[in-house]
């Protein structure tokens, strides 16, 4: 071992490793400099876990001349019969180091170790990665050389996991709040506010299609259902909408109960009006159909579904808005407003989609005139106008 090219390693680490600015390059650099140090290495595993609703962790895989495999496991990898029988799971679970030397009968409890043993590895150890917190992520190292890891290399594997552990502790809280941030406000929002647009009061004026729905007899099915199926339904619900309007540029700003409030941006990014009112009804239409096609068993009863969509185009104001310390990051203006006046009028005449004269002026999607009608707290009335496909149907409270 080169002891002066492992601390200059180290060095590296504790600096924020900024020759590789992402963690997979670090991960190579890093792999690649110990290779030459003379750590005989051959196959490296790094395994993070991640606040996510949907993923459980992230795993970097390197070897020799090869590019570093990046991925993701769901968190139901924890019952699976692959992870109990894993040596990361005696790391996750106990924070220890865990050897497999492949000359050991005993290493053969470890289902990993034939795969590896088909791979020429005579050695394995998995080691732990201490947060400052002390949240334990993992580690494996593996090498190909006679007899396995001499103790001075397993001493150098040590030294190295500490300042390991520090710069994916640092990385991954920014990768946390990035996801955390899009998760709870949304992409676009979460960059501004990663960005510094943290003060109250701070917001931009924006052109964009705004969508504003909420699901038909939401509150008679609240009455007559356990709160936790509702939730249940909800996210089912939710899930017909969220998937089509990500899909079509937009970003859903707020879930109000049974609501949601959605933008479509129009910039030189995501296109025109035309453009954006296009992907917005494909949006519509697709959120439809999935609505209808949603079935919930509730005993012997089958619960089915309906929603109502209204469409607008116009300027609004986002940004940072709330009280004291408590900030919500959200759009607002007539646009709006008139967006969710219209929501209700299309529940009153039994409609999925509606859209304001505006919208429906904007793009051409097969649109009938469905009359003027009053609109609460605005000085005119407003022209709406729903899809020629479809039929009204009783409305629903």
């Amino acid at each position: 071992m080169n002891v002066s090219e492992l601390r200059d390693i180290i060095e590296w680490m504790i600096g924020g490793a900024r020759s590789a600015p992402t963690p997979p390059q670090m991960m190579a650099e890093c792999c690649e400099r110990l290779l030459r140090a003379g750590l005989p290495l051959w196959r490296i595993g790094v395994f993070v876990r991640t606040l996510h609703p949907e993923i459980y962790g992230r795993h970097f895989f390197w070897r020799p001349g090869a590019e570093v495999e990046t991925g993701t496991v769901a968190h139901n990898i924890l019952e699976s019969p692959e992870y109990a029988v894993s040596p990361l799971s005696i790391v996750f679970k106990q924070g220890v180091e865990v050897r497999a030397r492949l000359d050991d009968p005993a290493s053969k409890r470890f289902p990993i170790v034939v795969d590896l043993q088909a791979e020429g590895v005579t050695d394995y150890i998995a080691v732990p990665l201490v947060y400052t917190d002390g949240l334990v992520n993992a580690s494996s190292w593996t090498t190909r050389q006679p007899g396995g890891f001499t103790e001075e290399q397993l001493d150098a594997i040590r030294s190295i996991t500490v300042p390991l552990a520090r710069y994916i502790e640092i990385v991954t809280l920014r990768r946390t709040a990035s996801l955390l941030l899009d998760t709870y406000v949304g992409n676009r929002a979460g960059e501004r506010i990663m960005g510094g647009q943290i003060r109250r009061g701070h917001a931009d004026t924006m052109d964009a299609a705004i969508w504003l729905s909420d699901l038909r007899g939401f509150t008679a099915l609240s009455d007559r259902l356990p709160a936790e199926m509702v939730v249940e339904i909800l996210n089912l619900y939710f899930d017909c909408q969220v998937t089509a309007i990500r899909d079509h540029g937009g970003e859903v700003l707020k879930f109000m109960g049974d609501g949601l409030l959605a933008v479509f941006p129009v910039d030189e990014y995501l296109g025109d009006e035309v453009q954006v009112c296009s992907r917005v009804l494909e949006a519509a239409r697709a959120s439809r159909a999935g609505v209808e096609a949603l079935q919930f068993s509730n005993g012997d009863a089958v619960e089915r579904f309906r929603f109502g969509v209204a469409l607008h185009l116009g300027r609004v104001l986002y940004g940072n808005i709330g009280g004291g310390n408590r900030l919500d990051f959200t759009c607002i203006g007539p646009a709006v407003n008139l967006a969710a006046r219209l929501e209700k009028i299309a529940g009153r005449l039994g409609r999925t989609v509606v859209a304001s004269e505006r919208f429906a002026g904007i793009h051409d999607g097969g649109w009938s005139d469905l009359g003027e009608f009053p609109i609460a707290g605005f000085a005119k009335a407003e022209r709406v106008y729903g899809l020629f496909d479809e039929a009204p149907v009783a409305a629903a409270g």
